[in-house]
Formats: C-alpha cells, sequence, structure tokens
C-alpha cells in the first residue's frame, strides 16, 4: 500500500513539473537560451508561412513583396488593408526635402528652375519644373503637399547675373500646380493633362519698392490611384503683361513635399 502511494506521489509531481514547464518554457531556434516565448537567433535568420506565398495568397503576386498585416486577433495575414477582418490600414507618409534643384543651371545662385515670360505679346507662360516617382503597394488614397520658393526678375534668370526689377507698374501673377501620371507610362495622356491639382497662386503689383527674395507659397492635392508607381509632373506657370519681361524661378530656397498614402 505504501509503494502504491509512492508511485502516486512520483506521478503527481512528474504532472505537475510538466505542466510547470509547458507553462513557463521558451523556445528556441538557434540559441540554447531563449529570452522571449519565441526566439530565432540569427543575424539573417527568417520565417516562411506557406499559406501567405504567392500560390496560396492572391494578395501576393510572386513579384513584388507583399504588405504584412496583424489582424484583431493578432494573426499575420496579407490582405488589401482594410475590410471587417481587422487588419490595420494602410498609411505611411513619403518627406521629400527640397524635392526642387536650387542651382539646376550651376550658375553658382539659387534660381531654382525658371520658366520666362518674354516680352514679345505673352501673357501667359507655363513649364515644367521637376518630377516625382512614387510607389502605392496597393489602390489607395494619395494626399500630396507642397511648399515651393520663388523668386522673380526682370529678366532671363536661367542666363546669370546681374538680376533686374520686373517692370514697373504691372500686374504679376505665378502659379503653381501639379498632375499624375497614374501608369507611370512616362507621359501624361489627355485625361491626366486635363487634371489640375494643388493649384496656387501669388500676385503682385510691381512698384519701385522692395528687394528681391524668395515668397513661399504651398498647395495640396488628393488622387485616388490603383496599385503600382506613378509619377507626378509639377508645373509653374507666370502671367504678366504682353509687353513685359518677367522671369520666375520656382525652388531656389528651401522647399518640402509631403506624400501621405493611405486607404
Amino acid at each position: 500500500m505504501k509503494t502504491r502511494q509512492i508511485i502516486q506521489k512520483y506521478i503527481l509531481v512528474s504532472i505537475f513539473f510538466m505542466i510547470s514547464y509547458a507553462l513557463f518554457s521558451q523556445v528556441g531556434i538557434g540559441t540554447t537560451t531563449p529570452q522571449e516565448d519565441l526566439h530565432i537567433s540569427g543575424a539573417s535568420s527568417t520565417i516562411r508561412i506557406e499559406s501567405l506565398n504567392a500560390a496560396n495568397n492572391t494578395y501576393n503576386d510572386g513579384v513584388k513583396l507583399a504588405p504584412a498585416y496583424v489582424d484583431g486577433n493578432g494573426d499575420i495575414t496579407i490582405g488589401n488593408g482594410s475590410g471587417a477582418t481587422g487588419q490595420e490600414p494602410l498609411n505611411f507618409l513619403l518627406v521629400i526635402d527640397n524635392f526642387v534643384t536650387d542651382d539646376p543651371y550651376s550658375l553658382g545662385i539659387r534660381t531654382g528652375v525658371v520658366v520666362n515670360n518674354n516680352d514679345l505679346g505673352e501673357t501667359v507662360t507655363e513649364g515644367l519644373i521637376t518630377t516625382v516617382t512614387f510607389d502605392t503597394p496597393q489602390d489607395a488614397f494619395v494626399e500630396v503637399k507642397y511648399g515651393m520658393t520663388m523668386i522673380v526678375v526682370g529678366n532671363d534668370l536661367s542666363a546669370g547675373c546681374p538680376c533686374f526689377y520686373p517692370t514697373l507698374n504691372q500686374a504679376v501673377s505665378m502659379f503653381t500646380y501639379f498632375k499624375v501620371d497614374v501608369g507611370n507610362d512616362g507621359f501624361l495622356d489627355p485625361t491626366e493633362d486635363s487634371k489640375y491639382y494643388g493649384q496656387k497662386s501669388q500676385y503682385f503689383a510691381t512698384s519701385n519698392q522692395g528687394s528681391i527674395g524668395y515668397p513661399y507659397q504651398n498647395g495640396q492635392g488628393m488622387l485616388k490611384v490603383p496599385a503600382g508607381t506613378h509619377t507626378i509632373y509639377f508645373f509653374g506657370r507666370v502671367e504678366d503683361d504682353a509687353s513685359s519681361y518677367t522671369s520666375v524661378g520656382f525652388g531656389g530656397a528651401q522647399d518640402y513635399l509631403k506624400i501621405r498614402i493611405y486607404n
């Protein structure tokens, strides 16, 4: 009888230690001293989940890296970043400071990209300032915010100094806006070219006071894009009197561009 009690006690103690080990043990891969419930050691260690590969998940095309999300249950999954599954939404920000070249003509002065409105009867002239390309891993809304500096003179700024004041007693307007090559095929098709985003303008009446400097303006616009690569085209437009020569340098001082991508 005593022997039987000893055996029962041994079994109970063994079960207790087994349960304790199961509850408090940590698993290590590549290490004998795991620091968490699952510890994978090694600078080049990786994890493979075959249910998320290209053969088993429609959001993985096998070419581009697919975004992974953590759902409301803590499960790692690949999806479109929205819906009732508790997946985290797509939301990231690209910040590009001073996105326009300060001295594109290598003059040693910060002209920015120049748009000239000459004195041969022109009243409106526009030109391309710069382009910026970005990627979205899925269909998304894109919000573009930009701030751009300008400098206004009365002769061709891209030819260098000396610079002169614009013609007196006239109104000068400076516009900035952007268009988007959604398919990134290298050009704006008629539909893309017809859509103006982030339009902003300033104007002033010239006089014999003041100094040549960098006024500043900002704008923003939103659009929806499919997954893929897209290019933003920034334009500048200058309006003045038909008999005047006005040269505007866009982006000669500190500028900024912020692109927020979310669904």
